[in-house]
C-alpha cells in the first residue's frame, strides 16, 4: 500500500489502499488546507513528475539538501557531519538515489531531528536508508502521521545527539519546536539549526517568533521569552534557517536578542 504525501505541508502519512480524508497537520490552526482542496501524492509519483534531490555544501561539515523543483512549502534539510555520526535536521517529502550516494559520501546519517512537525515529511524513508534513529519530542507525539519503530521519543531535555550537536527544545511554533547548536559550524564560533522554531526573516539580520506563519498568528511575551532564554547557555554567530540562504551569517546570537527586543515592544503596542 502506499505512503501518502500531503502536496500543501509535504508529510508523508502511514500506508493506506485510499488517500486519507484530510491531512491533520494542514486542518490545524497553524497551517492551511490548500486552496485546491486536499491533495496527495507518493514518491512514485513524485518521480514521475521529475523531482530530484538538490544536494549543496554550505561550508565545511554542512551540507543541505533540498527538492527541485520546490514542492509543499519549499524547505530543505541540514546534514551536519560529526566525528560521533551525522546528524540530518528537518527532513524533505523526497528521496532518491542520487541524495542517498551523495549523503553516503558524507558519512550517512546517524540521528534524524526536526524543528517541528511541518518538516517530520518523509523522515521514515530516510531513516530506512541509513539505519538512522528519528528523534520526535513527546509533546509532538500525536503528530506523527507515520509511526516507525525507529522512532524514540525524548522528554525535551536538553539532547547531545554526537559530540558538538545538540538538541534543544525550544517550544513556541509547537510544544516541542527544537533547534540544533552545532559547536563546530561557523569556524568554531558555533551555528544555529532553527527550522520555523526562530525562523530567519527575509532581510536576514533579524528572526521572529510566531504560532502560525502563514496564519500570522503571534505568540505571547512570555513564550518568546521562553524560546530565546533556551538558547541563551549556548554560543552561536550564525543560524541557518529552514530555507536556502535564509540565514543569518554573522552576529547571531545578538540578533536573537535584539528580535525579541523588537518583537515585545510590538505587542505590547
Amino acid at each position: 500500500m502506499p505512503n501518502y504525501i500531503c502536496r500543501t505541508c509535504g508529510v508523508q502519512h502511514a500506508e493506506s489502499l485510499e488517500p486519507p480524508a484530510e491531512c491533520a497537520i494542514c486542518r490545524d490552526e497553524r497551517q492551511y488546507i490548500g486552496w485546491n482542496g486536499q491533495q496527495w501524492t507518493t514518491l512514485d509519483e513524485m518521480r514521475a513528475e521529475g523531482y530530484q534531490t538538490d544536494v549543496r555544501d554550505l561550508e565545511p561539515g554542512l551540507t543541505g539538501i533540498g527538492i527541485t523543483p520546490s514542492f509543499s512549502i519549499g524547505q530543505r534539510a541540514l546534514l551536519a557531519q560529526t566525528p560521533g555520526g551525522n546528524v540530518m535536521y528537518d527532513c524533505i517529502s523526497y528521496i532518491d538515489d542520487a541524495g542517498i550516494a551523495a549523503v553516503r559520501e558524507r558519512g550517512g546519517i546517524a540521528a534524524i531531528v526536526m524543528s517541528h512537525p511541518h518538516f517530520y515529511d518523509a523522515m521514515v524513508e530516510w531513516s530506512r536508508a541509513f539505519d538512522a534513529a528519528i528523534y520526535i519530542p513527546e509533546a509532538d507525539r500525536q503528530w506523527v502521521m507515520r509511526p516507525d519503530a525507529a522512532i524514540r521519543y525524548w522528554d525535551g531535555q536538553p539532547l547531545e545527539l554526537a559530540p558538538g550537536a545538540t538538541l534543544i527544545c525550544t517550544g513556541g511554533h509547537f510544544d516541542g519546536s527544537a533547534v540544533l547548536h552545532w559547536a563546530d559550524g561557523a569556524e568554531g564560533k558555533g551555528a544555529l539549526f532553527v527550522g520555523d522554531s526562530i525562523t530567519v526573516v527575509p532581510d536576514r539580520r533579524y528572526v521572529s517568533f510566531m504560532y502560525s506563519y502563514p496564519n500570522l498568528i503571534p505568540l505571547p511575551e512570555a513564550t518568546v521569552r521562553q524560546v530565546v532564554a533556551a538558547v541563551e547557555p549556548y554560543e552561536f554567530d550564525r543560524i541557518y534557517g529552514g530555507w536556502w540562504d535564509r540565514n543569518v551569517l554573522t552576529g547571531a546570537k545578538a540578533a536573537v536578542r535584539a528580535s525579541m527586543e523588537r518583537y515585545i515592544r510590538q505587542i505590547r503596542g
